[in-house]
């Protein structure tokens, strides 16, 4: 059968939603086992169908899904395949999802708010999944919200091998476009040789979704290369302020390196009018051709989603993918 691969009595199952099924594609091509053919559609009314068309009983199975637009359906599509998987009595059922759905809502900031990255976990955990994969949380804090093993997975070094090879390490200063990503930057500045951090003040308005203000730069970048990181761009205003208030200050040039491409619009417009050098970004989620811009680089991220599911697989070790060590 395809979509198979067996390690003694063990069988390992990749099915993967319809969000992005490149990704998908490429993660059975790096593990060798294609990925198993199910049949899904959407009735009149909006409901969602799904079946595995192969026996998945008693298989390792994990269910990917990128959740872009419409993140609703798509989530709901993983939850049917996980009810699903549970319902043909898989042995375990691993949510491998790459940008983690209302990753952004992992606290309360006023009174009467959800916790919607929590609510996600129960639900995956509700539907049947034992265990979930995510790379590059918003916040490490919501490894905690589900009752499983989480595997959070680093795109860094992905990231940092090609940034590595488009800057001068004697002339560069990685940047965090908020204080709340400062031991994220202090990550990559390790990695690129311990080089000088700095950090942009910026102001947010937690009753307008998308809005923030940045007001000046924290730290030396007149005349440096500078490397502006970030776990996400969604519609891209943090970032473009980001990079005018760096080249307000002396800036030489400015590289923007991010996990996740959500890039909603009017991103692509702001990113690429904005004069950065070159905007970094993985393919955790579809980046469509009005999405693209002539200074956006796409790093697959494919090998390392299947390197860890293959560890977790095998029984093996995945700690090195958790720090970036990879």
């Amino acid at each position: 059968m395809s979509g198979l691969v067996t390690s003694g009595e063990k069988r390992l199952v990749v099915v993967s939603g319809r969000a992005h099924l490149d990704l998908a594609t490429q993660v059975g091509e790096e593990l060798g086992c294609g990925v198993s053919s199910t049949t899904a559609y959407d009735f009149a009314n909006g409901e969602i169908y799904v079946r595995f068309n192969e026996s998945v009983r008693g298989a390792d199975v994990f269910v990917i899904q990128s959740h872009t637009s419409p993140i609703n359906k798509w989530l709901m599509e993983q939850l049917i395949m996980i009810d699903a998987a549970k319902r043909a009595s898989a042995k375990r059922i691993t949510v491998v999802a790459p940008f983690y759905p209302y990753a952004r809502q992992d606290k309360k900031h006023q009174g009467r708010e959800p916790i919607s990255a929590r609510l996600v976990a129960d639900l995956y955990k509700t539907a049947g999944a034992d265990r979930v994969m995510s790379v590059d949380l918003h916040a490490s804090q919501e490894q905690g919200f589900f009752d499983g093993p989480v595997d959070h997975l680093w795109a860094m070094p992905v990231l940092v091998d090609y940034v590595r090879r488009r800057v001068d390490q004697t002339n560069v200063t990685i940047v965090s476009p908020d204080a709340g990503r400062i031991r994220v930057a202090e990550k990559w500045a390790a990695k690129l040789g311990n080089c000088p951090l700095a950090f942009v003040h910026k102001t947010r308005d937690t009753t307008r979704p998308n809005v923030a203000v940045a007001n000046r730069v924290v730290g030396d970048v007149s005349g440096r290369q500078c490397v502006l990181v970030d776990d996400l761009i969604d519609t891209g205003g943090t970032i473009a302020e980001a990079v005018k208030v760096l080249y307000n200050a002396g800036a030489q040039s400015v590289i923007v390196a991010a996990t996740h491409g959500v890039l909603s619009d009017p991103a692509p417009r702001r990113l690429a009018e904005v004069g950065a050098t070159e905007v970094v970004v993985t393919d955790t989620l579809p980046i469509t051709p009005e999405k693209r811009f002539s200074n956006l680089t796409i790093l697959p991220i494919a090998p390392l989603l299947a390197r860890a599911i293959k560890e977790v697989f095998e029984d093996g070790s995945v700690t090195s993918l958790f720090d970036g060590a990879a």
